[in-house]
């Protein structure tokens, strides 16, 4: 086995691993119940970036599109994101 082959194999293993190991952990969050409440998450996670709108300056679908990008950036579970998108839709 040449040099380039070892490096090949070493290169997918570890993306095996990676992959495999990034799957088990966030696929036990994805099940469990948020222990926070919407708000609590939504001042934990997004007022870092965000200053506190009203919100009902969003429609229920609009939150929703808004939250699907949001979940992505701020690697949120779902479950954490189903909170706080349920928070932000009281107002509607």
């Amino acid at each position: 086995m040449n040099q380039y082959s070892m490096i090949k194999n070493a290169v997918i293993l570890s993306l095996v691993i990676l992959f495999t190991t990034a799957c088990s952990s966030t696929g036990s969050q994805e099940h469990t119940q948020p222990t926070k409440t919407g708000l609590q998450l939504w001042a934990d996670n997004c007022s870092f970036c965000h200053n506190h709108r009203a919100i009902d300056s969003y429609s229920d679908a609009e939150w929703d599109v808004v939250m699907m990008h949001m979940r992505i950036r701020a690697n949120l579970t779902a479950n954490d994101a189903r909170a706080i998108t349920e928070y932000l839709k009281t107002a509607n």
